[in-house]
């Protein structure tokens, strides 16, 4: 029987500069490493954090169109990702994921390009995080709605949250499943009370009277709660028994992902007549209000609040787990490695933050514009790395694989980068006036 081969070997990378990562100590000694649950909860704050967002799938297209598309276009956008990040999740089980990846593929340059835009990216998200909160939290607390109160409200979030990263990962992991409990509770709270006044016609609408559909709008709404399935990837080197938990907790978050996304729609444009031009961010705590009364309203306003704080952790856990990774790898200075005494990469976390905050006073617009850019660009390049190590080393050890061979696996990502091109073309003219 053939020998089985974790990783490649330094002469079958292009860049033969870079250690093998088998040959890394990447984990802490004496860190807790994660566990099943709570790396459901970070993949489910990676990629959607919650039903608030979509209302506006509802609004573009109308009933109809917002279901359809949450059913249908997680195949073609979702399921390549998320299988790709489970398969080389655990052929690479180290920390710095995708940035691994394309390194052992093309060298390097490449995992330097990879991890730089990638990282990026994720910086850019993390600045919309403060600013959500903080837009979430002005229907309760008036003051935060501009001048210094709202500044302070967004240094404050910023820090506090930056604090719970530095005390540990499997600190943030456990705080992802409390907020996720305490935030989603009030949706499906919100369910039940719709059941009595279901009228399942009015989901085979498009709603209004006779409004055109805005598929630009339409698009980039499940274009941005449907992606960001690879963030995990670069904690793998934190996740105990990655071969197994990795390919578990990414199943386990797609079936939460879709719930949480589908059961609010489906009570929402069933229980109440469908007016498009109200479904816009926030609908849901209207709704709530509708069905349930001011309590679950303000539930769900605060819910959205703690959902904030979600994806703002589990994405700095992402980035700063990243740079720890590429120093690791030798792409980055070694000092970029050090690790705290909760095992928390603490220059990484710090240059996330410092970069959160200065992007924070971006536009809203702009920072999705440029995060969807380079995220773009980034899986390009991911998939690319994740067909050519298919075709390189075919009998490199995967305790996950794609459940297809290398003809199946071209068919799903180049379907994957066509869905990618098309939501580029439609966004290239505002993409173009931002100096990226």
């Amino acid at each position: 029987m053939a020998e089985k081969k974790t990783f490649l070997s330094n002469e079958e990378q292009e860049g033969d500069d870079i250690p093998p990562p088998a040959a890394l100590d990447h984990h802490a000694s004496g860190s807790k490493k994660l566990t099943l649950v709570p790396l459901i909860f970070l993949i489910f704050y990676e990629v959607s954090g919650g039903p608030i967002g979509t209302e506006a799938s509802v609004k573009a297209g109308g009933p109809l169109l917002a279901l359809l598309g949450f059913i249908f276009f997680p195949f073609i956008w979702s399921v390549p990702e998320a299988l790709v990040t489970a398969e080389m999740s655990t052929a690479f089980p180290e920390n710095g994921g995708y940035v691994l990846w394309t390194s052992s593929a093309f060298g390097p340059f490449w995992g330097f390009l990879q991890g730089w835009w990638k990282w990026t990216s994720g910086v850019i998200n993390t600045a919309t995080y403060p600013i959500l909160c903080v837009d979430y939290l002005q229907s309760i607390l008036p003051v935060v709605a501009a001048g210094a109160a709202r500044v302070s409200g967004i240094f404050g979030f910023t820090l506090a949250l930056t604090y719970l990263n530095y005390r540990g990962l499997t600190v943030v992991g456990w705080s992802a499943v409390m907020l996720g409990v305490a935030s989603l509770l009030p949706f499906f709270i919100m369910v039940g009370f719709s059941l009595p006044t279901l009228v399942p016609s009015r989901w085979l609408g498009l709603g209004g009277n006779g409004e055109s559909v805005d598929w630009r709008e339409y698009l980039n709404v499940l274009f941005w709660n449907l992606n960001f399935w690879d963030n995990a990837s670069t904690l793998a080197g934190e996740v105990e028994d990655p071969g197994r938990t990795f390919p578990r907790a990414i199943l386990m978050a797609g079936f939460l992902v879709a719930g949480c996304y589908l059961l609010p729609l489906l009570a929402g444009t069933g229980a109440v007549d469908v007016v498009r031009s109200e479904w816009e961010d926030g609908f849901f705590a209207i709704l709530a209000l509708r069905l349930g009364g001011k309590w679950l309203q303000w539930w769900m306003e605060l819910g959205a609040t703690l959902s904030c704080f979600g994806l703002f952790a589990a994405q700095m856990s992402s980035s700063s787990f990243q740079v720890l990774g590429m120093a690791d790898m030798g792409i980055l200075p070694a000092f970029l490695s050090i690790r705290s005494s909760y095992g928390t990469p603490t220059i990484g976390i710090l240059l996330s933050c410092s970069g959160a905050l200065l992007l924070s006073f971006m536009s809203f617009t702009d920072i999705i514009q440029a995060a969807n850019a380079l995220y773009s660009f980034g899986m390009l390049l991911e998939f690319a790395a994740f067909l050519w190590l298919k075709f390189k080393a075919p009998d490199m050890y995967r305790p996950f694989q794609v459940p297809m061979g290398l003809v199946g696996c071209m068919v799903i990502t180049i379907r994957h980068n066509m869905s990618l091109y098309f939501n580029y073309v439609y966004e290239r003219k505002r993409w173009g006036q931002m100096n990226l």
